[in-house]
């Protein structure tokens, strides 16, 4: 069984992120969304609002399970036999980054990290940005799923 990961903040998850995990569960038997726990960042969403945006978003897809972890993404990865890690690119700067990502989680690991490019029409949208609108009183709906609501 391939088993995918697609870790994040997911504050909040945007179309953005619909948009890769809609495309990737089709390569994957299993598509866990791992929302990190990073106790230093300080979240506009609790833990508890972002998983379940997440899972309302995604009810119907029985190839989906979110969970929530804490620590590195690539010891999640082993102690659940997880092969693979997913994540979308939207511009060559994400690249950069998430390459150094990946090559350090392979050093660390035998996880292979899979990038999906975003759709052309959601890869100007960062959760940044949606919260930006948000504390601004701007319309958030046309960034995020209809599942996340201020």
């Amino acid at each position: 069984m391939k088993r995918a990961i697609f870790p994040g903040s997911f504050d909040p998850i945007t179309l953005g992120h619909y948009d890769i995990i809609e495309r990737g569960v089709k390569l994957f038997d299993e598509l866990i969304i791992a929302i990190g726990v990073n106790h230093d960042k300080k979240y506009m969403f609790s833990l508890e609002e972002r998983k379940r945006f997440i899972e309302e978003s995604f009810k119907d897809e029985p190839k989906i399970k979110v969970v929530t972890y804490e620590g590195l993404t690539v010891d999640f990865c082993q102690k659940n036999d997880v092969e693979f890690i997913l994540r979308g690119l939207r511009n060559p700067g994400d690249f950069e980054f998430e390459k150094a990502i990946a090559h350090t989680n392979r050093d660390l690991a035998p996880i292979e990290t899979v990038f999906l490019l975003t759709a052309a029409r959601t890869s100007y949208i960062s959760s940044s940005i949606v919260r930006d609108v948000i504390r601004n009183n701007g319309d958030y709906t046309k960034l995020v799923p209809s599942t996340v609501r201020v």
